[in-house]
């Protein structure tokens, strides 16, 4: 049986010997806007001059794999799957790969006959943990996906897409079962809406309390302590959301070195002692909105939240 295998973290499946091929998907959906849909219309297309990292098969470890398969990469993607018997989907059960999960859910369900060939495989560990500790890729459990699945996964992921985040909490409400590791992720990706009290993110207000917590700490020292697969934002993102808290006419933190800097991110964290200023104090204790003295700019799924446009948690959705 000819296996292909698609996921968010591929470097050790890659050269695990499961399957003909391994595709990785490196799309971030859980900060930014999401892309337009010409831009994956190109990605899944055939090979037709798009740049860099623009066509699904710029993410793939070609060289570990038999000349057949390399040979291919310049069809579609839907062109690329049809020789397989069968096509497992491997992500892992943190936000940003099950959000690239029901995307491609959502994908596929267009695409029967493809997705008659679907496998979903149960990852419950750390696809990059270090190899002595990482369970038997051969025992995880895979299981056929059926209506359920396509159909959950594309609700789930149109929801997302809105233009407010009220189907998606809706979404919530359903059964989500036939994806065992969404819902978890999905109250993950929810609780980085501004809150109602504060106007900032879980991943924001995190960031507040731990500069309280440990005065002193590097910015860099800080992510490692706070960091690990099961948040929603990776390193830069979580970079980038504190130089937005220090950043406005009035920030919540003090003694950052900013972007501007010729530094490199790294040595420009690790040189950076941030502290709270009175503004971020206040905003701990829940009697200041950062929203209120800042602008607010970004985007959560395909909602662009501003000023004007601030959807809230409290936890209930509120509208701006």
């Amino acid at each position: 049986m000819k296996r292909l295998i698609l996921t968010g973290s591929g470097s050790r499946l890659a050269r695990s010997g499961l399957a003909e091929v391994v595709i990785a998907f490196r799309f971030r959906f859980v900060r930014g806007p999401l892309p337009p849909a010409e831009e994956l219309e190109d990605y899944f297309g055939a090979r037709s001059g798009q740049g860099p990292g623009r066509h699904w098969s710029d993410w793939c470890s070609w060289r570990l794999f038999s000349d057949e398969a390399r040979a291919r990469r310049h069809l579609s993607f839907i062109g690329y799957c049809e020789p397989y018997d069968a096509i497992e989907l491997w992500f892992e059960r943190y936000p940003n790969d099950q959000l690239e999960l029901i995307f491609l859910l959502d994908f596929f369900r267009s695409h029967p006959g493809t997705a008659a060939r679907l496998k979903l495989a149960l990852v419950d560990f750390d696809l990059m943990m270090p190899p002595e500790q990482m369970p038997e890729l051969e025992n995880v459990l895979t299981v056929d996906v059926t209506a359920a699945e396509l159909n959950t996964g594309s609700a789930a992921w149109r929801a997302y897409c809105a233009a407010t985040p009220k189907p998606f909490l809706n979404c919530l409400r359903s059964d989500l079962s036939s994806l065992p590791f969404l819902r978890s992720a999905m109250l993950a990706v929810a609780a980085e809406l501004p809150s109602f009290a504060t106007g900032l993110g879980a991943t924001e207000m995190r960031l507040l309390e731990l500069i309280a917590r440990y005065d002193g700490f590097s910015a860099l020292g800080l992510l490692h302590r706070s960091w690990s697969p099961e948040n929603v934002f990776g390193e830069l993102e979580i970079f980038s959301l504190l130089d937005g808290l220090a950043d406005g006419p009035s920030p919540a933190v003090t003694d950052l070195e900013r972007p501007q800097s010729k530094r490199s991110w790294h040595a420009r964290y690790a040189a950076s002692y941030p502290r709270l200023t009175e503004f971020g104090e206040a905003i701990i204790a829940h009697q200041e909105d950062f929203s209120s003295y800042n602008p607010i700019d970004r985007w959560w799924g395909g909602t662009h939240l501003t000023n004007d446009n601030l959807w809230r948690v409290a936890p209930t959705l509120t509208k701006p």
